[in-house]
């Protein structure tokens, strides 16, 4: 289906008050969840996209490809939601707006969420259906990256971490959509921003942690050693509740030295991205992703960012 194009001050206005609506931490989960499903279809999908039901490591999965169907390079993508709500379908068109501008099958994991499922049960679905994507797919680890937006995107840097320290397997690169890095933090520069309020990601972040340490590298991965992690994207808005702790990762992964892509976003809000089929400049932060990962997939390739932020 053809995109439409909106007015930023449009979009902004309408996804607002669905946000206030569907994040509110006295609604219980299922209904937070019911509520992101219901709105899912809004999203559109680009012309050509082929959605395939399949399984990774026992969990619902979708392998998603734009043009043609067969790619020599893969990402697995890990939907955001605070651990808590978030689906397949709520994601379904960021990650084919993804598979089209990084010309790969991007795979959506349906991991375990919370409360039913906390800590560590997210971040074992994430390795091991990473891990079958290099031993039971036609796909080697250079030729996979990991991806994902908000809680997907500290779950996939968590994942790296865990691949490269215990298997020796590393993506060939992380794309990292407003990563929530630091669940257990309280320090916020502001009680709510266009789409997070911190009742609901605090209330959040309490059940995914179930009764685990708050200062585990794999629940809040800022704590990790950034110590030889893949080439890395991170894109944030500066209006974001989450942005000085993104802000600290991005500093913290320069210092360790490792290849880092930051764009920061004055006029967008936490994973626009969402909104890619309606939306140009979020269409255009996707497709600032793509050509990172296109770059790091051929390594002879130097990496030239597109405009629409700030590196």
């Amino acid at each position: 289906m053809r995109s439409v194009r909106l007015p930023l001050s449009l979009v902004e206005a309408s996804v607002k008050p669905f946000y206030r609506l569907a994040l509110n931490a006295r609604l219980p989960f299922r209904v937070q969840r019911a509520l992101l499903d219901l709105a899912a279809p809004i999203q559109t999908l680009p012309d050509g996209t082929v959605v395939e039901r399949t399984t990774l490591a026992g969990r619902s999965a979708e392998r998603i490809t734009v043009g043609a169907t067969e790619r020599r390079n893969a990402v697995l993508y890990l939907h955001g939601g605070a651990y808590t709500i978030g689906s397949l379908a709520t994601h379904r068109s960021l990650a084919a707006h993804l598979a089209r501008d990084s010309a790969s099958a991007v795979y959506t994991l349906d991991y375990r969420l919370a409360p039913e499922h906390p800590y560590p049960a997210a971040l074992d679905d994430a390795v091991a259906a990473f891990t079958e994507l290099v031993t039971e797919h036609d796909f080697t680890a250079d030729r996979v990256a990991a991806a994902g937006d908000s809680a997907g995107g500290g779950l996939a840097l968590a994942t790296a971490r865990r691949l490269i320290d215990t298997s020796g397997l590393s993506p060939a690169a992380l794309a990292l959509i407003s990563p929530w890095v630091d669940p257990g933090s309280r320090e916020a520069p502001f009680a709510r921003d266009t789409v997070v309020n911190t009742a609901w990601a605090y209330t959040s972040a309490g059940a995914y942690l179930g009764a685990g340490d708050p200062a585990d590298a794999g629940y809040a991965p800022l704590h990790g050693d950034p110590a030889g992690l893949p080439p890395t994207a991170v894109h944030v808005g500066t209006a974001e509740v989450l942005y000085p702790q993104i802000v600290d990762l991005a500093a913290r992964l320069r210092a360790a030295g490792n290849s880092l892509h930051f764009v920061e976003y004055p006029r967008l809000w936490h994973v626009a991205h969402l909104q890619a089929s309606v939306l140009g400049e979020a269409a255009d932060a996707v497709a600032d992703l793509g050509a990172f990962l296109r770059a790091a997939f051929a390594s002879d390739v130097l990496f030239e960012p597109r405009r629409g932020g700030v590196g």
